[in-house]
C-alpha cells in the first residue's frame, strides 16, 4: 500500500478536501438513522404535526446539502484518479525512451503498451471509486456504528460482532485476487502483442492464406485472458456473498434480541427503529470496505506491472561533452554479445577511422556490420575493449553529446504519424521552412512531396504508410541532412524498392555523401556506410570486411582486391553493380 500513498501524496490537498466532503456525507447519513426515533416516537406514536413539517423540510435539506458534497467529493476523487494516470503514463514515456536498447528485447511492445494503457487505465478506475469509497464508508460506519450504540450497546456488539471475522477472510481472499490480477494483465499483454503484430504483419498474413489460423491463436490468447479475468470476478462475487452472509447474520440478530426487548418493554419503538435503520445503512458500506480492499489489492497488482518498467534502470552515461570530432574513432579490442545469443556479434574488432573518411562495411547478413555501428551510437556497450572517440571511451560521454555528433539513415526507416515537415524537422527541432526545404531538395524529395495537395503539411501516416518504400528512405534521408552531423551512418540497401525508386534513393544516398565528403578535410563528414553497391564501396577510403563477427580484412579497394583475400574473390563475383555478400 504504500507505493499507492506515494502516487497519491503529490495531490494529498485535493484528497483532504475530498475526504472532508465524504465526511459532511457520513455525518448526514448517521443523521438519518439518528431521526428515525424522532420520526417514529413522536409523530407516528406522538400525532405531532409541528415536527413532521419541520422533519420534511429538514429531510429535503439534507438530501440537497448531501448531493452537493457527494458531487465535489466524486469530481475530486476522480480529478485525483486521472492525474495519477496521468503523471503515470508521462513517467512511463519519459522513462521508456531513456531506456536502454537492451530492454526491448525482454519486454514485449505489446506488454510496455499493455501497462501504459490498460493497467494505467484500469489503475484511474479504481482509485477514483475506490478511494471515494474508502472515505465515505469508513466514516459512514464510524458515525452509524455511534448512533447504533447511543441506542443500545449490546445490540450494536451482537449485530456486528462479526464483521472482524468477515474481513480477515476478505483479506485473505484480497492477496490472491492481486495474483490472479497480475496473471489477467499479462495475458492481456499478449493479446495486445498478437494485436499489434497482426495489424504491422496483415500483409504476409494474406500473402500465407492464414487468416483463419492466426485468428484461431488469437482466440486462444483471448481465452487465456477470459479464464484468469473470470477467476477475479470469482473471487470478488465470493467476497460479496460472505458479506451478504454477514449481514443476514446480523438483522436476523437484531430482530429477534430487540423484538424480545420491544415486548418486555426494555426499549422503545422509536429506539429499535433508530437502531435497526443505523444498522442496515451500515452494512451497506461495510460491504463496500470489503470491494474496497480487494480494489486495493488488484490496484497493488497493477502498480506493481507499472513500476516494472518506471523502476528499470536507465541507460547509463558519462559527464563529459563533446563539442566536435577532430581526429579520429578508435575501436579498440571490441567484443559484444547480445544477452539472447551465446555467440558474438562483434569478435575482437580493432580498426581506426580518421576524420573525414568514407568507410564502407562489407559483409553478409548476420556478420555483425549493425552492431558495428549501434555500438558506435552507444544503443549497447561493448561486454569488452572500448569505442574511442580522439581518444576518449565514448562511456565518458553524456549520450546527448555522442549522439549529437551522428546521422543516421537506417534500412528500416522509422517515421512518425505527423506532416512532412515534422518529421525533417525531426533531425532539427526549430528548423526553418527553408532549412526544411533545402534538405529535402538535396535528398531529391522535394518534388513528390510538393505533388500532394497539402505538401509539407501532408500527414504522412502511421510508419509511413501513405508513402512509398523510396519516399520513406528519402524523406529519412532529408532528416540526416537537416540534422547536419559530423559522422553519417548509412545502410544502402534497397534490395526491397523498385528499380525507379531503388535510383532515386540512390541518387539521395550518394547526393547525402557529396554533400558531407567535398571541402576541406577538416570539414568533412566521416561516413560508414553498410555498402551493397560497388559504386559506393569502390569510392570509400577504407573497407572493412566482417565475417561471423570478426575484421577479416580492411584497406582500400585497390588494395583489397590486390590482395587476393576475401573481397578479392568478392569482387570477382560481383554482378549489377551490386556485391554479392552471399558468397562470403
Amino acid at each position: 500500500m504504500k507505493r499507492l500513498f506515494e502516487l497519491i501524496a503529490p495531490h494529498k490537498g485535493t484528497v483532504l478536501i475530498a475526504s472532508l466532503c465524504s465526511l459532511v456525507v457520513s455525518i448526514i447519513n448517521g443523521a438519518f438513522a439518528w431521526f428515525v426515533k424522532t420520526i417514529v416516537d413522536d409523530i407516528f406514536v406522538m400525532g405531532d404535526k409541528m415536527v413532521l413539517f419541520y422533519v420534511a423540510i429538514g429531510v429535503v435539506a439534507a438530501f440537497a446539502v448531501r448531493g452537493l458534497f457527494v458531487f465535489f467529493q466524486n469530481y475530486l476523487m476522480f480529478s485525483v484518479g486521472a492525474k495519477v494516470v496521468r503523471d503515470i503514463r508521462n513517467g512511463l514515456y519519459r522513462r521508456i525512451v531513456y531506456l536502454p536498447m537492451g530492454y526491448f528485447g525482454t519486454d514485449s511492445r505489446g506488454s510496455i503498451l499493455s501497462k501504459a494503457i490498460s493497467d494505467a487505465g484500469i489503475l484511474q478506475e479504481l482509485l477514483a471509486f475506490r478511494i471515494k469509497d474508502f472515505f465515505v464508508c469508513t466514516g459512514t460506519v464510524v458515525i452509524l456504528t455511534g448512533v447504533a450504540m447511543s441506542r443500545r450497546f449490546d445490540l450494536t456488539i451482537l449485530a456486528l460482532g462479526v464483521l472482524p471475522f468477515a474481513y480477515f477472510i476478505v483479506g485473505k481472499i484480497g492477496k490472491r485476487l492481486k495474483k490472479v490480477s497480475r496473471w489477467a494483465q499479462m495475458k492481456l499483454a499478449h493479446i495486445t502483442d498478437s494485436l499489434t503484430e497482426g495489424i504491422t504483419g496483415i500483409k504476409i498474413i494474406k500473402s500465407f492464406c492464414v487468416e483463419e489460423l492466426e485468428s484461431e491463436k488469437f482466440s486462444q490468447k483471448t481465452d487465456g485472458y477470459f479464464t484468469h479475468f473470470m477467476k477475479s470476478v470469482k473471487m470478488i462475487q465470493l467476497t460479496s456473498l460472505l458479506m451478504e452472509v454477514v449481514a443476514g447474520i446480523g438483522v436476523a440478530a437484531i430482530i429477534y434480541y430487540g423484538g424480545q426487548l420491544i415486548a418486555e418493554g426494555e426499549m422503545t419503538a422509536g429506539d429499535f427503529f433508530s437502531f435497526m435503520a443505523a444498522i442496515l445503512m451500515i452494512f451497506t458500506p461495510a460491504k463496500r470496505l470489503a470491494a474496497v480492499s480487494n480494489g486495493l489489492q488488484q490496484a497493488r497488482a497493477y502498480v506493481e506491472r507499472i513500476d516494472e518498467v518506471l523502476m528499470s534502470e536507465t541507460e547509463k552515461q558519462g559527464e563529459r561533452t563533446l563539442a566536435e570530432f577532430k581526429k579520429a574513432i578508435t575501436y579498440d579490442s571490441v567484443r559484444f554479445r547480445y544477452p539472447t545469443r551465446d555467440d558474438y556479434a562483434l569478435d575482437g574488432i580493432s580498426v581506426d577511422i580518421k576524420k573525414g573518411d568514407v568507410v564502407a562495411i562489407v559483409g553478409r547478413s548476420g556478420s555483425g556490420k549493425t552492431t558495428f555501428v549501434d555500438l558506435l551510437s552507444r544503443f549497447y556497450n561493448p561486454d569488452d575493449g572500448r569505442i574511442l572517440i580522439d581518444g576518449k571511451d565514448i562511456r565518458e560521454f553524456t549520450n546527448h553529446a555522442l549522439r549529437s555528433l551522428i546521422g543516421i539513415v537506417s534500412q528500416d526507416v522509422i517515421l512518425f504519424n505527423d506532416t512532412v515537415r515534422a518529421n525533417i524537422a525531426f533531425g532539427k527541432p526549430g528548423a526553418t521552412d527553408e532549412e526544411i526545404r533545402s534538405a529535402a531538395m538535396t535528398a531529391f524529395a522535394n518534388e513528390f512531396i510538393l505533388d500532394f495537395p497539402d505538401g509539407y503539411d501532408a500527414m504522412i501516416g502511421e510508419e509511413g504508410a501513405n508513402l512509398s518504400g523510396g519516399q520513406r528512405q528519402r524523406l529519412s534521408i532529408a532528416r540526416a541532412i537537416i540534422k547536419d552531423p559530423e559522422i553519417l551512418v548509412l545502410d544502402e540497401a534497397t534490395s526491397s524498392l523498385d528499380t525507379q525508386s531503388e535510383l532515386m534513393v540512390q541518387k539521395a544516398m550518394d547526393s547525402l555523401m557529396d554533400h558531407g565528403s567535398s571541402g576541406d578535410t577538416n570539414k568533412r563528414k566521416t561516413i560508414i556506410v553498410i555498402a551493397h553497391r560497388l559504386s559506393t564501396i569502390k569510392r570509400a577510403n577504407k573497407i572493412i570486411v566482417l565475417d561471423r563477427g570478426r575484421l577479416i580484412e580492411s584497406g582500400s579497394h585497390d588494395e583489397l582486391v590486390g590482395s587476393g583475400g576475401m573481397y578479392s574473390h568478392l569482387y570477382s563475383l560481383q554482378h549489377g553493380g551490386q556485391i554479392d555478400v552471399s558468397s562470403l
